[in-house]
């Protein structure tokens, strides 16, 4: 009897001890441990939260919904904790591997960023010094006093005799009002005012048609009007056209000169829409030509022309400058450099080597020292003269690859590729001996089924499509490959043994092995008919 007494009490003290638990455990604030213990999911296992899917041949593309690529294969779903894992992951490469890949650091630092514009530009006249001789009256050209292009004349030099019944007219009616003046200087006047009037009206005449003031005074001084007028030049420069024949007759406004001052020219230079934004006028400008490759030409912009042309996508800048030797001629090519600062304060700037751009994501490569260097995205700005502004992603005092960063992005591509192949997260570390466990091309004869020490052999099944005996090809429609996750698809693979395909044709079923020559490329190292694959597998169990 005491003996069940005792025995009822240890189970009642049992169970408030049970019910006291509980009810501790339950009125305690979850930790953050315990919180995550229990997110499960409905099979009881704890829940993972995917952040993006990756391609699942390794290539550099992700997608942030479930899809398939090319091939009919899904992408795989990377979870958060792989990301926290990876994103630590840094490319290994050994010193011997460096040495000879010569990879070069350089040491992220501020800078003053200034940018050199280059452009091709054509000597030109200054519009606004050239002069077109084109008399106001008609006439005939009795001599040419100026009768070569590019002759040089000064401002009042003759340029031409000519000869104009208009011109003689109007000297006759110059000296019959100044004669008329001179006989009623004893009349009153208002008629001495109106022939002092038609004096000046037929002088002035004269004047209009750009006779010169040393004519004229002839004309006024000796009182006698001449047969043929000399037209003389208005400004002083180089004839650069000349129209004028010797015995022409020529209208009013017909040009017959064209003279231009080039002791002063412009130089238009065509700079592309995209460096549009550095220049500004009163910049100045060197200017080169190959005529005089030891001289260097300085000149200012003056203006920016405000279309651009459509075929070259180029805009028009004019740089004038000084001519005093004549050695810029019309028409030469030269190249214009414009230097400007885009900032006057100093920022934070890498060489432009260093920026591995895939169009739309832009990284670096930092070197964390003893062979290991992590990929960093970057967000850039301004570039100027090899440099570029890093805004983002980087802070001084850090070194980045600025050589041979591609070879190393690219063994970075390998190691993702291997990694979605073979499911492995381990570290690639790329040395002599990983160069001497590579398949060799151009190797001949049997390859042996059993997986070599470098890579996994593969074994499918499939249908002869087609068969390309001098690249040694073969198109396969295989069934799918649960060793590397392939679903069934139609691939062409490279034979390393040209003689597995004497005995083969299309439409015949095969069993074949293939194997990882390259990230990504695999090759068949064995295949043969299915009836004898079978038969040979039946041999050896």
């Amino acid at each position: 009897m005491k003996l069940a007494v005792k025995l009822i009490a240890f189970v009642a003290l049992a169970a408030a001890l049970l019910v006291a638990g509980y009810w501790w455990g339950a009125s305690r604030p979850l930790t953050s441990a315990a919180k995550a213990s229990r997110v499960v999911s409905a099979d009881g296992k704890p829940e993972r939260k995917i952040l993006y899917y990756r391609n699942p041949m390794g290539l550099p593309d992700t997608s942030p919904i479930p899809k398939k690529d090319p091939m009919g294969m899904d992408y795989i779903p990377v979870y958060e904790d792989e990301e926290s894992a990876s994103a630590d992951a840094a490319v290994k490469i050994s010193i011997d591997r460096i040495q000879k890949l010569g990879v070069r650091t350089e040491q992220v630092c501020m800078r003053e960023l200034s940018r050199t514009v280059r452009a091709v530009a054509t000597v030109q006249a200054d519009e606004r010094r050239l002069h077109i001789v084109a008399p106001r009256f008609e006439g005939w050209i009795e001599r040419l006093h100026v009768n070569t292009t590019g002759q040089a004349v000064r401002k009042g030099d003759p340029l031409m005799d000519v000869y104009s019944p208009d011109l003689i007219t109007a000297q006759h009616e110059y000296l019959i009002a100044r004669r008329g003046t001179r006989d009623v200087e004893d009349g009153g006047l208002e008629v001495q005012a109106g022939m002092e009037r038609l004096t000046e009206s037929a002088l002035q005449r004269l004047r209009n048609w750009d006779i010169s003031g040393a004519d004229l005074k002839t004309l006024q001084q000796e009182g006698k009007f001449t047969q043929s007028i000399l037209f003389r030049s208005p400004v002083s420069g180089v004839v650069l056209e000349k129209r004028a024949i010797q015995g022409q007759r020529f209208m009013t406004g017909e040009m017959l000169y064209q003279i231009a001052d080039l002791s002063r020219v412009w130089v238009l230079a065509d700079v592309f829409e995209q460096d549009l934004a550095t220049i500004q006028r009163g910049q100045t400008a060197t200017i080169r030509v190959e005529a005089y490759p030891d001289k260097v030409f300085p000149g200012e912009v003056t203006f920016i022309y405000p279309t651009v042309t459509p075929e070259t996508r180029t805009a028009s800048v004019r740089i004038e400058l000084p001519n005093p030797q004549g050695l810029l001629k019309p028409a030469m090519y030269g190249k214009v450099e414009f230097v400007s600062t885009q900032r006057k304060d100093r920022v934070l700037a890498v060489p432009e080597s260093a920026i591995l751009d895939a169009g739309t994501r832009q990284s670096v490569l930092v070197d964390l020292g003893e062979g290991r260097f992590e990929p960093r995205l970057v967000k850039l700005g301004k570039h100027a003269n090899d440099y570029v502004e890093v805004l983002d992603g980087l802070k001084a005092g850090e070194m980045v690859v600025v050589k041979a960063n591609f070879l190393i992005d690219a063994e970075s591509n390998l190691k993702a590729a291997l990694s979605s192949f073979a499911r492995s997260s381990q570290d690639l570390v790329l040395g002599e001996e990983g160069e001497r466990g590579r398949i060799a091309s151009g190797s001949s004869g049997t390859v042996p089924l059993s997986p070599s020490p470098s890579s996994s052999s593969h074994r499918g099944e499939g249908i002869i499509e087609a068969i390309d005996v001098a690249n040694t090809i073969v198109t396969l429609a295989h069934r799918p490959i649960a060793s590397l996750g392939w679903p069934a698809m139609v691939m062409d693979f490279k034979v390393l043994d040209p003689a597995l395909l004497r005995t083969l044709k299309p439409g015949q079923k095969v069993a074949f092995e293939i194997t990882e020559a390259s990230p990504g490329e695999y090759v068949i190292v064995r295949i043969q008919p299915q009836a004898e694959a079978v038969a040979a597998h039946g041999k050896k169990h």
